[in-house]
């Protein structure tokens, strides 16, 4: 049998889904203008690739894990050497070549070879009960579970590295948004010394904007380090120790409409992870049904000729052997592949139960996040940016002490830390959730009917 069709691959469904990725980003950016202590913040554009940099593209990296993935390139031996294997099932014993002689060496008339009787014969087993070709057929479902195997680890890799890809950006969009706070503090930092100076204001509030400063320099190293070694995860998925870009580029922002959780189950079969569980009783049942052939003896023909010193004549002899199945009929190699039949269905319905809970802890988990993030875009992030607008003015005018500047500038920047952790968890697990169906979400109804042959 032949791995029959597969939804296409989630490498083509990441894409597709992110194809605004490749389009440039416009998302988190903070943009400081500062005058004094006036800065007024953009929420609307993310970080631009300067000229000349070298940015690197989510299917760009979906298609160097795809070419230079260790642990695919150990897959595709796998097949290879389950093809073998499939091959070798198939083939005919070999015939055997047997020499015998016969009464040499003894005394009196059958001293030295006088008396020697010659036998060149070829034998052949001939497996009865069609073993050959039941051999071969679970030989060859092996090699489509294989094929099954290679594709669930294709798309694992590939949507990890997907995953790993939304790291790298969420880190790098976390750094700029932590660089652009400590940019906000220190030119706070400059504002009130400028006020203490003047003696509009105790020297206490100097001290409190240098610890802010310190403390946003210290958060953008952190993040700095941290962006760092996801760029250095992400690359890991092709075998490099080194990144080669300066960075990564896509848009975070892009929120699609959820369709029903009804409608994704049943694309839930497209998941390589239940379908090979197809391919897998087919195999089992295979494998019973050649314990129950192998209970049939195998018959050995043999056939020769003889030559007789003594009479200086040739004679043909032949020969069957057929063993007697009084106590060896398979019965444990038939009642442990019955077994494992019975073990690969319960298997089966566990694989599917174990898929179906990951669909809608996913799905939970998608919707959660989609109204987290369109609820701090639309709701939250606008008032805690009107919020610090005003307390930036009254400080300025007079009206505010510092810490409740303060504490709206911080107010804001953490609304912004979550939502871009909102966006991040929300793609992530979009990504996951299109691993388990295996098919883009706003096209479930297109991708549900194209397929390409793995045959």
């Amino acid at each position: 049998m032949r791995i029959g069709r597969f939804v296409l691959p989630v490498f083509l469904v990441v894409v597709m889904t992110s194809s605004a990725w490749s389009q440039g980003t416009d998302a988190f950016e903070t943009t400081i203008s500062a005058t004094e202590t006036e800065v007024s913040f953009s929420t609307k554009s993310s970080v631009v690739p300067e000229p000349g940099t070298k940015v690197l593209t989510l299917a760009e990296a979906l298609s160097l894990a795809l070419k230079h993935n260790q642990t695919l390139s150990a897959f595709d031996e796998e097949i290879r050497a389950r093809d073998a294997a499939a091959l070798q099932a198939g083939l005919l014993s070999n015939p055997i070549l047997g020499v015998e002689m016969e009464n040499f060496a003894g005394k009196g008339a059958l001293q030295g070879f006088d008396g020697a009787e010659t036998t060149i014969a070829l034998s052949e087993v001939v497996e009865l009960g069609v073993k050959r070709l039941k051999r071969r057929q679970v030989a060859t479902l092996e090699k489509d579970l294989a094929g099954w195997d290679y594709q669930s680890k294709k798309l694992d890799v590939l949507t990890a590295t997907a995953m790993s890809f939304i790291q790298v950006l969420a880190a790098q969009e976390q750094l700029a948004q932590n660089e652009q706070l400590a940019l906000l503090a220190e030119q706070t930092l400059g504002a009130v010394t400028a006020r203490v100076e003047a003696g509009k204001v105790p020297p206490l509030e100097q001290t409190r904007a240098k610890v802010e400063l310190a403390s946003a320099r210290t958060a953008a190293d952190k993040a700095r380090r941290e962006l760092a070694a996801s760029r250095h995860r992400l690359v890991a998925f092709w075998g490099r120790e080194r990144t080669d870009f300066s960075q990564v580029v896509g848009d975070l922002t892009t929120l699609a409409p959820l369709p029903a959780e009804e409608t994704i189950q049943g694309l839930l079969g497209n998941n390589p992870d239940v379908a090979r569980w197809g391919t897998e009783l087919e195999q089992r049942e295979a494998s019973l049904n050649l314990a129950r052939a192998q209970a049939v003896p195998n018959v050995t023909f043999s056939v020769g000729v003889r030559n007789l010193r003594e009479s200086d004549n040739n004679a043909l002899v032949a020969g069957i052997e057929l063993p007697l199945p009084f106590f060896d009929r398979n019965q444990g190699g038939v009642g442990e592949a019955r077994a494992n039949l019975e073990k690969a269905r319960r298997e089966r319905l566990a694989a599917e139960t174990e898929t179906l809970t990951g669909l809608a802890e996913a799905w939970q988990s998608l919707s959660a996040a989609h109204l987290e993030s369109t609820t701090l875009r639309d709701e939250i992030l606008p008032g805690a940016q009107s919020a610090f607008e005003i307390a930036e003015f009254g400080y300025r005018e007079g009206k505010f002490d510092f810490l409740v500047m303060l504490d709206a500038q911080r107010t804001l920047f953490e609304v912004k830390g979550q939502y871009l952790q909102a966006l991040a968890t929300y793609h992530q697990t979009r990504t996951e959730l299109e691993r388990l169906i295996g098919a883009p979400l706003e096209k479930l109804s297109e991708t549900a009917t194209q397929y390409i042959d793995l045959r």
